[in-house]
């Protein structure tokens, strides 16, 4: 997927064609782009993804490079990233406990990881990326992104539908209902709560409550026109205050609040870290 500056740029996103992969995945896509600056953070969303660099056989920083197919696991801190990574690159965003059937390990296991799907899948994974490229070949984004499906459809390990009780229990949390209360509600301790949701959601209900919540934040900034007005944001959106907001902020982000400035309103967890 090399191209000259004078080329147009590629981007496609889409649901899955395939009805199966509906309740697993809520998008899938191919970008091209070129970014002035040389580093920028990833914030964590609670969520996974599978990654393909077709411009070049790698991803990650230094301290956790693979391959070039990876899965990013549910993450509950920033990620330093090199954009010149995402010149060309096929993704796919799971829903909630969506990544799990695809997996021999617990989601949990993929926490703040960024595992080569060779590590996962084998000789499966360690291909992906030239049977990605051949269809992109062969077909441009939409053969690509057909093929990648059927090879997801391929390596499910286990049964195509998600947990309802693991996916009601996402929706609550993601509502900011508290984690004793969702237990209540689903009849289930705790502990029993904790391990399905570790094992599903990569994350424990209290990890996943507390990315989830900064993800609502993130989502009222950039709805918002003109400077955030933090204490207000603190209030809506379940923290103390606006010392626990920034505190939060801070562990999540990297970043103070202030200094928070996304690549777009629609790319809310890219944040160019300078030239």
């Amino acid at each position: 997927m090399a191209r000259t500056a004078e080329e147009i740029p590629v981007s496609l996103t889409v649901r899955p064609s395939a009805p199966a992969l509906a309740p697993l995945i809520g998008a899938l896509g191919c970008a091209e782009g070129r970014f002035a600056h040389s580093a920028e953070l990833a914030l964590p969303s609670g969520g996974a993804q599978l990654l393909v660099n077709l411009d070049g056989d790698t991803l990650g920083s230094s301290g956790r490079r693979t391959r070039g197919a990876a899965l990013q696991g549910p993450s509950t801190e920033p990620a330093v990233i090199d954009p010149a990574q995402q010149r060309a690159v096929v993704w796919v965003a799971f829903r909630p406990a969506g990544a799990y059937p695809f997996l021999t390990v617990p989601v949990g296991a993929v926490r703040d990881r960024l595992a080569g799907l060779d590590e996962l899948w084998g000789t499966d994974g360690a291909v992906l990326r030239e049977r990605l490229l051949e269809a992109m070949a062969a077909g441009g984004p939409p053969a690509c992104l057909r093929e990648l499906e059927a090879v997801l459809l391929r390596r499910a390990h286990r049964p195509l539908e998600p947990d309802p009780a693991v996916r009601l229990a996402a929706a609550l949390l993601d509502r900011g209902t508290p984690v004793g209360e969702v237990a209540d509600r689903l009849g289930w301790t705790p502990r029993r709560l904790a391990r399905r949701c570790t094992e599903q959601l990569g994350l424990t209900p209290k990890r996943y409550a507390r990315v989830r919540r900064f993800q609502r934040l993130l989502g009222r900034v950039n709805a918002g026109a003109g400077e955030p007005d933090w204490a207000l944001l603190a209030a809506e959106c379940g923290y103390h205050d606006q010392a626990h907001l920034i505190h939060e902020f801070r562990a999540l982000a990297g970043i103070t609040p202030t200094a928070y400035a996304p690549r777009s309103p629609r790319e809310r967890n890219h944040v160019p870290l300078g030239g």
